[in-house]
């Protein structure tokens, strides 16, 4: 009653209901102003974090360490306390994703950076294994384009060094040749201009399709084959930046190409348990939650490795127990799927362990799928 006498004689602004709560009880909508001064928003939105933090604090243990024990907790009732399993998945998949961009751009600039230093180190060495002035002269041109590299990508200094080591490797080359009779290198002596792709490639052309589908069809394909022949044929340079085209172009994709996955995998579950009569919304909760894990397990797993690398330099000490780590992590995500669908199907271990063989490898061969199509779209960016 105290409800009813606070809010009597108000009527919600939307609709014009008499309204006797904080709700509307025929649109839904507030009582409250959204038009509150910034101190009162503040305190909203501290309070808003505060609850969100309180659910990832029983989502996130609860989602690692008890297979199947959210999707029971959603199935029960008991939802309140924790977080949306849609919403659980798809946060933990752009996080993953995220780290794991960052982790492969580290990697490709570690290797670059190694690259480099060997190249700056290169002092000609191996033109003696040369046996004509052809062989000295692609040699050459190999690394130079690798050194031209090194100027386009390092700093001032390293460009300056690279400079240095073109000057003692064309030396070295002047030397091989001498020793093959053949004539020295020019004076003004150039690298090979790398090979274009040849343009004469014909466009594709479907009737059916509109003409703006067809051109971004042929751009897309366009795309597709600068990027593949920068790989095959094209000079450091070039293939440095279709790597990070194309690494881009994936990581872009993924999150939702593993979208498709779900639906699939839910399929899938119905049909291996399709006596347990269980509605295809059920399947679909189990999928997003053992997603959910899947992600939260490959993220923790990238920061383990990122944590590994960056303190074995520090504190040598540590590599073998956080190697037994890694193993234990790894392990730990077959394991984890294993009794989640034991928990929730509840169906004898010789039935579980023969299904879940079978719902593992199609699933492998759908992931294959998925993570193709992602390289397929990143080569194409």
């Amino acid at each position: 009653m105290k409800s009813l006498v606070s809010h009597e004689g108000l009527h919600c602004a939307n609709c014009g209901t008499p309204l006797a709560g904080e709700y509307c009880h025929e649109c839904g909508q507030s009582m409250h102003s959204v038009l509150k001064p910034m101190h009162h928003m503040a305190e909203e939105t501290v309070e808003t974090v505060l609850h969100i933090d309180s659910r990832i604090l029983h989502t996130l243990p609860q989602l690692f360490l008890k297979p199947g024990f959210l999707t029971l907790e959603y199935f029960a009732g008991r939802r309140v306390r924790y977080i949306a399993p849609f919403r659980l998945m798809f946060v933990l998949s752009l996080l993953c994703f995220f780290v794991l961009h960052l982790a492969t751009s580290a990697a490709i600039s570690h290797n670059i950076e190694q690259r480099q230093q060997h190249v700056l180190l290169d002092r000609g060495s191996d033109f003696a294994q040369a046996n004509s002035a052809n062989e000295v002269h692609d040699l050459l041109d190999e690394k130079d384009n690798a050194l031209d590299a090194v100027q386009t990508f390092g700093d001032d200094a390293m460009a300056a060094q690279a400079t240095r080591v073109k000057q003692q490797l064309r030396a070295a080359a002047d030397r091989r040749l001498a020793e093959l009779h053949a004539p020295p290198l020019p004076a003004a002596y150039a690298t090979t201009t790398p090979i274009t792709r040849s343009e004469t490639s014909k466009t594709v052309q479907i009737a059916w399709l509109p003409d703006f589908a067809n051109q971004r069809l042929n751009a897309v394909r366009e795309h597709m084959l600068d990027n593949w022949h920068a790989f095959r044929h094209g000079d450091a340079v070039s293939r440095q930046a279709a790597k990070e085209r194309v690494v881009n172009g994936v990581f872009g994709n993924l999150p939702a190409a593993m979208l498709v996955l779900v639906p699939i995998y839910a399929l899938l579950l119905k049909l291996f348990y399709v006596f347990k009569r269980r509605l295809y919304m059920e399947h679909l909760i189990v999928v997003l939650h053992s997603q959910a894990f899947l992600f939260l397990w490959l993220l923790l797993c990238t920061l383990l490795a990122m944590f590994a690398g960056w303190l074995e330099p520090h504190a040598l000490w540590t590599t073998t127990p956080l190697n037994w780590l890694e193993r234990l992590l790894v392990l730990w995500a077959p394991i984890y799927l294993l009794l989640m669908q034991k928990r929730i199907y509840r169906q004898g271990w010789p039935m579980t362990l023969l299904k879940y063989w079978c719902i593992g490898w199609c699933y492998f061969w759908l992931l294959g799928f998925v993570l193709l199509f992602a390289f397929v779209l990143g080569l194409a960016h």
